[in-house]
């Protein structure tokens, strides 16, 4: 190997650490962050700084000591990644794995590209070396930018399982190995024989596996888009289900209500009730009952008694001043989504808060200007933590909870409306605003 190296020297080892820190930076840039400005700047060069001076200082290493230099020098990717990256461990990981072989990639392509036109053209032009450097990061960065760009989730996490992240450190480590076998012992029957044999091998071998990487990261989000899908699915019919349930509960009251006011009308003309005030009570009751909920809207009706039931268990005050009539030209499944969701998720929040004086829910419905206004308020304690503008659940398993507000926003983008959130002074605020038909 130090043959070889004598014909073809190796890439220097700015070179590397360079081509290291870029690719942090593009995928850095294109991920949510932990701070910006000054701060940001400040991380930025010393991540570089220190990224530079480990390789320098660790050059002159071989065999297991050179492996366990370019494990430190991935350490040090993903410990930029997660300080300077608003990820978790799991996604900073991930992330280094892509930044990793970017690296590689960029910095085994450039180092060919500057070796073959010096042997060719330019063997004793001075600065040709860092125009090469600058020439072809530029366009290879510029590359990436695009590329991140177009599959890296700008504003939502990862939340990458520990398989996911397993296949990607196994698919990244595969590469490497064969990309440098040659570079490390030529007594395999995988190694190459002669220079350019074993340069073009790290080259090719690294670009077919960045590659590999984002064909592995694209067909992960759209594994990730249709679990998504589903669950949204699902939790639309499931409050049609609850919905429907609700209301054959609710028929069968108003049914016995109904039976038990006739009742109460036979016994005061019988003159059994005029000797006690209880039966009045009961009718008062009874008209009570009759009258509340009553918006115009048979299903926003239903759904309002049934979760108000909910509220009257759990001690929540529920307010409600709703014009059901403007939701006739909508679907009975997606005013079960709408309702149905917002009030759940405001249920679940009144339900943590300690103080039974401080549940609240308002829910408001009204027309402006050809719009339907819908708004619903509650109270909240503690700090909500968002994500694509919507708050994220704080129960464990994210896989199964998180999508109450994600189904309303999307059933509300089917009537080409449009979802906001507000939270000031311990008040959740959910407005939505869908056009008139």
């Amino acid at each position: 190997m130090n043959g070889v190296r004598e014909i073809l020297p190796d890439i220097p080892r700015y070179y590397t650490a360079l081509a290291e820190w870029l690719s942090c930076i593009v995928i850095l840039f294109h991920i949510r962050k932990r701070f910006t400005g000054g701060k940001l700047a400040l991380s930025c060069g010393c991540a570089l700084a220190v990224q530079v001076c480990f390789l320098e200082v660790t050059g002159g290493l071989e065999d297991i000591r050179w492996l366990l230099c370019m494990f430190a020098a991935i350490a040090l990717m993903v410990l930029f990644l997660y300080l300077c990256g608003d990820v978790n461990w799991k996604d900073a990981l991930y992330y280094g794995a892509y930044a990793f072989l970017m690296a590689e990639t960029a910095a085994s392509l450039e180092w060919q590209v500057y070796l073959f036109g010096r042997a060719k053209y330019f063997e004793h032009a001075a600065g040709y070396e860092y125009v090469v450097l600058f020439l072809s990061f530029v366009v290879i960065f510029f590359l990436y930018w695009h590329l991140c760009g177009r599959f890296l989730e700008k504003e939502e996490k990862l939340g990458v399982e520990t398989k996911d992240l397993l296949a990607v450190v196994l698919l990244t480590g595969s590469v490497f190995f064969v990309s440098n076998l040659g570079f490390v012992t030529g007594n395999t029957p995988f190694s190459g024989l002669y220079a350019r044999e074993i340069f073009n091998i790290r080259t090719f071998a690294d670009i077919a596996g960045l590659a590999a990487l984002f064909a592995y990261h694209v067909q992960w989000r759209d594994q990730k888009v249709r679990r998504e899908l589903e669950s949204i699915r699902t939790i639309l019919h499931n409050q049609y289900v609850q919905y429907e349930q609700s209301r054959q509960t609710l028929e069968l009251i108003n049914y016995k209500y109904h039976d038990l006011k006739h009742y109460i009308i036979a016994l005061e003309a019988g003159g059994e009730g005029q000797k006690s005030g209880y039966l009045e009570r009961l009718k008062e009751e009874i008209q009570q009952y009759e009258v509340q909920n009553k918006t115009g809207n048979k299903v926003l009706d239903t759904l309002l008694t049934a979760k108000g039931l909910v509220c009257q268990k759990e001690k929540i005050e529920l307010t409600c001043v709703a014009d059901g009539a403007l939701l006739d030209f909508m679907d009975a499944m997606d005013i079960c989504s709408i309702f149905g969701n917002a009030l759940d998720n405001a249920i679940e929040c009144e339900k943590k808060i300690e103080d039974p004086q401080k549940r609240m829910i308002h829910l408001h419905l009204s027309s402006r200007h050809n719009f339907v206004m819908i708004k619903i308020e509650n109270h909240y304690e503690g700090k909500l933590q968002f994500e694509q503008e919507l708050p994220v659940t704080t129960k464990q398993d994210t896989r199964l909870h998180g999508y109450g507000l994600k189904s309303l926003r999307y059933t509300v983008h089917q009537y080409h409306g449009e979802v906001d959130i507000n939270t000031e002074n311990q008040w959740f605020s959910l407005r939505i605003l869908i056009p008139l038909s």
